[in-house]
């Protein structure tokens, strides 16, 4: 049984590896405090967050698709959701009181833990089905309702009673029922577990004289003859055991897996609270194939900045379609880095199928998604600052695909103006080459002044803008690099005077 709420056609993986990158990513984009909202001190769900947003730059616009709308019922529906992943991690821990598998050396042990292991999941997935049962109209997602009915049609009264009926009789209450061969030396081969015969009516027992059938006794101080029934017992039970040790495994993978792709929505439903909590807005993003440079927001906020705010804070408002260069130049502290730091953690948001923070989002399914931020310089003093970049960039470049998504923050900054400049302006047009976005956060006004003067259709420059006053309202407006960097405010922030003639 699959559970198919985070695909549309197989169970998520929880042991696949995540991209070499994921630190760098989880640093630069500050996504442990998203992982933390999520968790809820939870290290299982954390653990879970952290994987489906790192695994999900493969996943394809169907997937996606097919998350977001298992999200909005979840969002529609958190208490069904809570109580359906409570249920599931109650199936999970009560296995322990069930299963004792260091114990289980023998057959007969394996099969009586499976017998009880057994009964209690069938229990289980009676109040799973039942759970369907009420709330099959509540949910429209088409995960939802698979899930449901696969539950009404996989877990019906009859199939549950006759599971019943078999773990009964596997009890083996009137003995063990086994048939052999004798082989060469009159040793015993081909044992064959055979179903129990039918027990007569009592009456029809009280009535009887003389024994049912053949048989001896052993002595109570035969230890050696014990010994040897029981090996014989055992082979004839190895293979059931084995087998509804199997159907136990079974049983509690669709738990496992339910209980992990549940935990997914579960953290999602837990940020939504606390960024609705802040203030902020949020809302399912419209995602289109990679290639179509596909880019545009509506009040796009840096989720991880509200959580560590907590409160909402400015949003941006951008239209970027057909756009394969964004270059954003201005102020310091005027929102730049937020802005390019907002947009990596919704796109990462996007494609794990989540909602992101803004009042509307639509973008291009990204092959890879990349940051290079400038460093602190190298403590061990064995390379240079633009060495250290350099290094990383290869590094980047080895990994990348077209339809790609590289986030450059203040790159190429730890060198004179001219020669940042041409590095940056040779890697920009290497990589648009080979249809690789960039959104380029810079400080090299030659860098942006000679973009602009090629005057091509697909780049776009966005300004962090500074009021009159020398205050920053945190928002980007389209507009080229202006001639200056403002180092007026900069001396005032350092030295606390008035701007010097």
């Amino acid at each position: 049984m699959k559970t198919l709420l985070m695909h549309p056609e197989r169970d998520f993986d929880l042991e696949r590896t995540v991209p070499d990158h994921a630190p760098v990513l989880t640093q630069d984009l500050e996504l442990a405090t998203l992982w933390d909202a999520m968790a809820g001190g939870d290290e299982f769900l954390h653990d879970v967050a952290r994987k489906a947003m790192l695994q999900s730059l493969d996943n394809d616009a169907a997937t996606i698709r097919h998350r977001q709308q298992v999200l909005a019922d979840a969002l529609q529906n958190p208490a069904d959701v809570r109580e359906l992943y409570a249920l599931a991690v109650e199936t999970i821990e009560g296995r322990k009181k069930h299963w004792f598998g260091i114990f289980m050396n023998h057959p007969s042990s394996v099969l009586h833990s499976s017998v009880d292991l057994l009964r209690f999941l069938v229990d289980r997935l009676r109040e799973l089905r039942t759970f369907a049962q009420r709330r099959q109209t509540t949910f429209q997602s088409p995960g939802f309702r698979a899930l449901f009915a696969l539950l009404q049609a996989e877990a019906d009264d009859a199939y549950l009673a006759e599971l019943q009926r078999h773990l009964k009789l596997l009890k083996f209450d009137h003995g063990v029922p086994i048939s052999a061969a004798l082989g060469r030396g009159n040793e015993g081969v081909d044992y064959v577990l055979r179903l129990p015969p039918e027990q007569p009516p009592w009456w029809q027992r009280w009535l009887h004289k003389g024994p049912p059938q053949c048989g001896f006794r052993l002595h109570e101080r035969d230890e050696a003859g014990a010994r040897a029934l029981g090996e014989l017992r055992d082979r004839g039970i190895n293979l059931i055991a084995n087998t509804l040790a199997q159907s136990c495994d079974h049983v509690l993978s669709f738990f496992t897996t339910l209980r992990t792709e549940l935990a997914f929505y579960l953290g999602c439903i837990n940020l939504r609270d606390k960024l609705a909590a802040a203030g902020a807005s949020h809302c399912l993003a419209q995602v289109t194939e990679a290639g179509t440079l596909r880019l545009r927001c509506s009040e796009l906020r840096d989720a991880c900045l509200v959580l560590k705010m907590g409160r909402r804070v400015v949003g941006n408002t951008v239209d970027a379609d057909g756009r394969g260069l964004v270059v954003i130049t201005g102020a310091n502290q005027g929102g730049k880095s937020s802005f390019l730091r907002a947009v990596g953690v919704a796109q990462l948001m996007m494609q794990a199928g989540m909602f992101v923070s803004a009042e509307a989002f639509a973008a291009e399914r990204c092959t890879g998604l990349f940051t290079h931020y400038k460093r602190e310089e190298d403590a061990s003093l064995t390379s240079g600052k633009l060495d250290e970049e350099l290094a990383r960039l290869s590094g980047i470049a080895a990994s990348l695909r077209p339809g790609a998504l590289l986030l450059s923050n203040e790159s190429f900054a730890s060198t004179n103006e001219r020669e940042g400049s041409e590095i940056a302006r040779q890697t920009v047009h290497a990589l648009r080459e080979r249809r690789i976005k960039v959104i380029f956060v810079t400080h090299l006004h030659d860098f942006a002044r000679r973009l602009a003067a090629e005057r091509r259709a697909d780049t776009m420059f966005l300004r962090a803008e500074r009021q009159l006053d020398g205050s920053r309202n945190f928002r980007l407006v389209v507009g080229e690099a202006l001639a200056t960097s403002f180092g007026e405010d900069l001396y005032a922030e350092v030295f606390g005077a008035d701007t010097p003639a």
